[in-house]
């Protein structure tokens, strides 16, 4: 096998790379965690001993996270001063959650997939699945984290906007289903914007839907957002106006049954209304970054899941708009369409 140095060399680098900002993700969940990222960019130039006193840490521990940060290029650094400081760019995306671009979540998520590696390589050679009851409790909040963002800054201003004639009906007053709902922030943020709809919080995982329920009461919700322990295909027939899937449907392991259950428990003119990662349909189209994150995500997180419930389809995080059409048309939902997009997500509508 003859080698080419430039391809190496190029190569090399890439994993080098690749590497290092692995290694650096667990500093991202310190920096969370701790508070260093915000205490950084609401003080503007800091040394390591001013960072660590407004954050209760300690100075040498402080100091080697900062380093490792300004060489990721997370930080800037003042070699004059000796100080660091965030540009607006970076806090946007690791120190204000309310950004539309924060990232600062991610290390709940990651640290997560490394946790559970055991588990998921063990599947690898069963071919069974692990399902969320099994997964690190870091999974939870993290995933709740790390879609706030999306859907904090889209959900209510673009999404549901695209679909035909929903907005009309959730401020009149409709009756809403959050299928997959996690810790519930999708529901609640839908249920502050239309006063006058009822939403109901659907999700299999006992200990999301209980964070839910206390999330609902701190926000004074709970009144009109309920949130029950059910399945896709359990959840109550109540003539839902809107039934929504948050980037869970490819997580399911019979979506065609999930669909079919949404068709007969909607309201003759109600509509569903899918939200997946963005995904084209043939692999050579998603050698990308935004697909590289999903790929991967998608082999430790959503294939196994569906793999551990029955029939298994295992749609992958990356399953696209046409399998995602044929999902529909095989559950009852016939009339299907793209509604918008971002880089992040499909939303697609589908009614009988």
């Amino acid at each position: 096998m003859e080698v080419d140095s430039d391809r190496l060399n190029s190569f090399m680098g890439k994993m080098i790379g690749d590497v290092g900002a692995a290694m650096n993700t667990s500093l991202i969940l310190l920096g969370d965690k701790l508070g260093l990222y915000r205490a950084l960019a609401k003080g503007g130039s800091m040394n390591s001993a001013e960072l660590a006193k407004a954050t209760g840490t300690t100075e040498r521990y402080v100091r080697e996270w900062l380093s490792a940060q300004a060489a990721s290029g997370y930080v800037e650094y003042d070699p004059a001063k000796g100080t660091f400081s965030m540009l607006p760019e970076q806090a946007l995306a690791l120190a204000d959650e309310d950004s539309p671009v924060f990232l600062g979540a991610v290390g709940h998520v990651i640290a997560a997939a490394f946790l559970d590696e055991p588990k998921i390589s063990d599947a690898f050679k069963s071919g069974k699945g692990v399902g969320w009851s099994r997964r690190s409790e870091c999974l939870f909040c993290g995933t709740a984290r790390f879609f706030r963002t999306g859907y904090k800054h889209h959900l209510v201003q673009e999404w549901l906007p695209a679909l035909d004639g929903v907005i009309e009906k959730l401020e009149r007053g409709a009756v809403v289903a959050d299928v997959g709902c996690g810790h519930g922030v999708s529901t609640q943020l839908m249920a502050k914007a239309f006063p006058n709809s009822t939403f109901y919080g659907f999700d299999y995982h006992d200990g999301s839907i209980a964070a839910a329920c206390e999330a609902a009461r701190a926000e004074g919700l709970a009144d009109r957002v309920h949130f029950e322990v059910h399945t896709a295909k359990t959840f109550p027939k109540r003539g839902y106006d809107l039934v929504c899937f948050f980037d869970c449907l490819h997580d399911m392991g019979d979506p065609v049954g999930a669909i079919r259950h949404t068709r007969d428990s909607m309201a003759d003119d109600g509509t569903c209304m899918l939200i997946e990662p963005f995904a084209n349909d043939r692999l050579q189209d998603n050698l990308n970054p935004v697909s590289r994150l999903y790929y991967a995500a998608s082999t430790m997180v959503c294939t196994p899941a569906s793999l551990d419930q029955e029939v298994g389809l295992a749609l992958g995080a990356q399953a696209g708009e046409a399998r995602l059409r044929d999902v529909a048309r095989q559950g009852g939902l016939t009339r299907f369409r793209r509604a918008t997009e971002t880089p992040f997500n499909l939303i697609l509508e589908a009614r009988p």
